[in-house]
């Protein structure tokens, strides 16, 4: 029998950061997640007196004002005066205050709606800047050939907390009687505190990203940590290559590119910055935050009780997990567009077969006709994990250059939150309306998405972020298709950046005094 070979030491360290990452990712999620049953919850609604329509999508929509605000003011100046670990931890504490003042709403006379929506209002400025670092992170420490692969890692863990969160909704509805009603929704809130403090206590044991290091003039220790990182997966020379590269896309950039504006003013970063804005938002009006936070609801609407519908639901959200897993393998071999087309096209045909068979069966009258309904919001599910789940984040996090990366990461992230907060407005009112027939526009979003994407998005599997200038330079190419291959952007890099000099080693001590101690 043949025997799987070990990882190198390099890749070991490199699994074990990006997945204690996504167990920040898994924070956000189960806070969306969990939502989705405490929207249903019977002491939640008591305590709120019967929120109407409008009510729940003010709750769903202010968290994503939050979002909106902590990306435009606030995320991208910690990720870049604090490092991504420390702003990965001020992000955390924040979303944890949001959830207990969710958790206290209605409690000793404390004013329900009121203190909700302060909840969720936080909880959105946490999630804005702990949603955008964790990418951030795992692009910044991944090489080239794989970072689609270690990036997805944050998609995994974000629908792991929202499957969390749903089997957590689930088993409360176990859970009956006056303390049940009471409890029950406070504690499925309060219990994402438990990944919060196990992801916030590992942070103190990793180490910055080397491109931050450099941003901030401390290249040895950037090389220090590089090495750690590439440790037996490639040779010294090509570990200096790459930290040659990184300075040299640092310290030869043009002050005006790194300027609080530049992104707006500079032609070469808005072309990056509209690109991704736009992916972000699609990646929201394509009706994903109506199945993240209406499903169980959307579920009891085709026949199904509360309680089958929360585990129809976390079903689902569980399937997902396995569904990213392969768009880890996916989006490195097929490339970035291939995915998100594809995705697109399967959720265009969901939505539109999930608007016409209510409309030709209605009022559940024909039981395989709400069956085939239910089949195709886990086909949806696959097509939005093996797209523009995680590959929006993806694209995202790797288009800009370093010394305005956080900042364009975030800025495009607001254009997810205001589609999220759209979609979250118009949904409850909409189903409330047209019924079914909602489920067109939806299916209008994604298939005008696909050939927007195939068209105008550059393929960027396989190139280093330090070559995304050959995606985007004086302009960016109307047929991406026809780019050249990425190998010729590392050999030229390669040339222009060889001879910069050998790396310096640090010791330990300055390797502590950074936050570099890696994980064995």
């Amino acid at each position: 029998m043949r025997r799987i070979p070990a990882l190198a030491p390099g890749s070991r360290r490199l699994y074990a950061l990006c997945i204690h990452f996504a167990v920040g990712a898994s924070i956000w999620g189960y806070n969306i997640g969990v939502l989705s049953s405490v929207l249903v919850h019977p002491g939640w609604r008591a305590a709120l007196r019967r929120p109407s329509a409008s009510q729940r999508g003010a709750v769903t929509a202010v968290y994503y004002l939050g979002t909106l605000l902590s990306y435009v003011l606030l995320a991208h100046p910690l990720a870049d005066w604090l490092g991504r670990r420390r702003a990965a931890i001020v992000g955390s504490a924040v979303l944890c205050v949001g959830a207990a003042f969710m958790a206290g709403a209605g409690a000793r006379g404390a004013s329900a709606l009121g203190l909700t929506v302060a909840g969720r209002l936080v909880c959105g400025v946490g999630v804005g800047v702990v949603s955008t670092t964790v990418p951030l992170y795992q692009s910044e420490i991944s090489p080239a050939k794989e970072r689609g692969k270690f990036v997805t890692m944050n998609h995994i863990g974000f629908i792991t907390g929202l499957a969390t969160g749903l089997w957590v909704g689930y088993g409360m509805t176990f859970w009956t009687g006056p303390h049940g009603k009471y409890w029950g929704w406070r504690v499925s809130i309060l219990l994402q505190f438990v990944p919060a403090i196990v992801f916030v206590a590992g942070l103190f044991f990793v180490p910055e990203t080397p491109r931050w290091l450099v941003q901030k003039g401390k290249p040895e220790l950037a090389g220090h940590v590089l090495d750690r990182l590439r440790e037996g997966t490639c040779p010294p020379e090509a570990v200096a290559r790459e930290l040659a590269a990184i300075r040299a896309d640092v310290e030869d950039r043009p002050g005006r590119d790194s300027a609080a504006l530049a992104l707006f003013r500079r032609p070469l970063l808005r072309a990056r910055l509209w690109r991704a804005f736009a992916l972000q938002f699609m990646a929201q009006l394509c009706g994903a935050t109506a199945m993240k936070y209406y499903l169980p609801t959307l579920l009891r609407a085709l026949g199904l009780s509360t309680r089958l519908a929360l585990m129809a639901g976390a079903i689902e959200m569980t399937a997902k997990i396995g569904m990213t897993v392969v768009e880890m393998w996916a989006i490195d071999a097929l490339g970035r567009r291939a995915c998100l087309v594809g995705g697109c096209l399967v959720m265009g045909v969901s939505m539109l077969i999930n608007g016409a068979l209510p409309l030709a069966y209605p009022n559940n009258a024909n039981k395989a006709a709400d069956a085939a309904c239910i089949a195709f919001i886990f086909i949806y599910a696959m097509g939005y994990s093996l797209g523009l789940g995680p590959a929006a984040w993806v694209y995202s996090s790797e288009i800009f250059p370093t010394p305005v990366r956080a900042r364009g990461l975030n800025l495009a992230a607001s254009g997810g939150a205001i589609g999220s907060i759209i979609v979250a407005q118009i949904w409850p009112v909409g189903v409330a309306n047209l019924g079914s027939r909602i489920y067109f526009f939806f299916m209008a979003v994604n298939l005008v998405c696909a050939p927007i994407i195939w068209l105008l998005y550059p393929e960027t599997k396989g190139r280093a972020l330090e070559d995304m200038d050959d995606l985007f330079g004086k302009s960016a190419p109307r047929h991406p298709a026809a780019l050249s291959d990425p190998t010729m952007a590392v050999e030229d890099r390669d040339r222009r950046h060889r001879g910069n000099g050998e790396l310096t080693q640090t010791s330990s001590q300055d390797s502590a005094e950074e936050g570099a101690q890696l994980l064995p």
